[in-house]
């Protein structure tokens, strides 16, 4: 696999090697061993998968009191993945970065603690598998405004309207006005 730092060093962008053949492909998602020398170290205690459809945009997500790191990759379909950075002390504060992940590509995201996230939809529907580093714990469930002008995030909307968003999206606060990290 290849592991490559993003815009922002911390968030690394995972090639793996693909085996791929008439019949189709094998791939290894995690290997924890491998994953932890190229700098993403678990220990993973949670597996998620969210499906969802054309436009759907779900983010920017986070949470507080045990910040979780989280190892996303869409198990089909095509999505733009974005890690913001919400560390108030770091030097990159505010700062994003996006990707484009899919079944095609297999790249994965690693977003670690601190971190953001959000994706938006390109496919008629994707499935996002992600691993994380801390349980979801509700109380500490945050998000920020997917189009906070401070941010300014390209998002790959190109004339398809605004896109879907849960209510909690709809309303989350900005950066400035949210619950961040020190």
């Amino acid at each position: 696999m290849i592991v490559t730092p993003t815009a922002l060093a911390e968030v690394l962008l995972v090639r793996p090697d693909v085996h791929a053949d008439q019949r189709g492909f094998f791939v290894e998602v995690w290997h924890a061993g491998r994953y932890s020398a190229a700098g993403i170290p678990g220990p993973f205690v949670q597996d998620n998968h969210s499906r969802s459809s054309r436009h759907s945009l779900r983010g920017l997500h986070y949470q507080v009191g045990r910040p979780q790191g989280k190892l996303v990759r869409a198990a089909s379909g095509s999505v733009y993945d974005v890690a913001v950075d919400l560390r108030r002390s770091s030097p990159t504060f505010g700062r994003w970065v996006g990707t484009m992940l899919s079944d095609e590509n297999q790249y994965q995201l690693w977003i670690p603690p601190g971190f953001a996230h959000g994706f938006y939809v390109l496919s008629d529907h994707a499935d996002l598998t992600y691993k994380c580093t801390e349980p979801y714990v509700p109380a500490g469930d945050r998000v920020v405004r997917w189009d906070d002008p401070d941010l300014a995030i390209d998002w790959p909307l190109a004339g398809s309207g605004p896109p879907i968003l849960s209510a909690k999206d709809a309303a989350a606060p900005t950066l400035a006005q949210a619950e961040g990290y020190p």
